[in-house]
C-alpha cells in the first residue's frame, strides 16, 4: 500500500514537472542568435581589431594625455530551433528575424576581484539597432571614455600596473513577433598605460 502511494506521488511529481517545462517553452520564439565573432580595438589604434584588446588609458604625455574610447565589433548569425534537414534546410521567415536594441558590458577578473569602481570598471548599457536575418556585423562602444577617468582605470595613467579583465557583452533584442532574445560573448581587455603608437 505504501509502495503504491509512493509510486503515485512520483507520477504526480513528474506530471507537474512536465507541465511546468511545457509552460516555460510555450510562447518562445523559433529563432535565436549565435555570436560568430567578437573583437575589440584600442582607441589608440581603432582599425586594429583583435580578441585581446590592449586598452590604453592615456595617450600622449602624462601631464597632458588624451583619452579615447575603445570599440567592439560583433558578427551575429541567425539560428532556427527547427533547422530542417540536410536535404531540405529551413529558411527563416520575416517573423523569425531578430532586431537587437541594446547591449550591456560587464568586466570581470579571473582572480575574483570584481567590485565595480574598485577592481574593474563599472558595467554599462548602450543602444544599438541592427536586424539579423542571416549574418550581420556591427560595431559598438566596448570601453567608454569616462571609464578611463574613473577608478580604477584613472590611476593607471601614472603607473605601470596592468589590469587584465574579461568583458562580458550581452546583446538584447526581439524577433518580429515580440519574443525576447539575448546572446552573450566575451573578449579579453587589458587596461594599462601602454606605449603610444607611432
Amino acid at each position: 500500500m505504501m509502495a503504491q502511494r509512493i509510486v503515485r506521488l512520483g507520477i504526480l511529481a513528474l506530471t507537474v514537472v512536465a507541465a511546468s517545462c511545457s509552460a516555460v517553452r510555450e510562447g518562445n520564439g523559433t529563432s535565436f542568435l549565435i555570436i560568430s565573432n567578437l573583437e575589440g580595438a584600442s582607441g589608440a589604434e581603432p582599425d586594429e581589431f583583435s580578441t585581446v584588446v590592449h586598452s590604453d588609458v592615456a595617450i600622449g604625455p602624462p601631464e597632458n594625455h588624451s583619452v579615447f574610447n575603445d570599440l567592439g565589433r560583433v558578427t551575429f548569425q541567425l539560428g532556427l530551433k527547427d533547422p530542417g534537414s540536410a536535404a531540405s534546410p529551413a529558411e527563416p521567415t520575416q517573423n523569425q528575424t531578430i532586431t537587437l536594441q541594446r547591449y550591456r558590458v560587464q568586466f570581470v577578473r579571473a582572480d575574483g576581484r570584481n567590485t565595480p569602481g574598485v577592481d574593474v570598471p563599472y558595467p554599462f548599457d548602450g543602444a544599438l539597432t541592427i536586424t539579423v536575418s542571416g549574418t550581420a556585423t556591427t560595431s559598438f562602444e566596448l570601453v567608454r571614455h569616462v571609464a578611463k577617468l574613473e577608478a580604477p582605470l584613472g590611476a593607471l595613467a601614472f603607473s605601470r600596473v596592468v589590469i587584465s579583465t574579461i568583458a562580458e557583452v550581452t546583446f538584447f533584442g526581439r524577433d518580429q513577433t515580440g519574443h525576447e532574445v539575448s546572446v552573450t560573448g566575451h573578449v579579453s581587455v587589458d587596461f594599462g598605460n601602454f606605449g603610444d603608437p607611432e
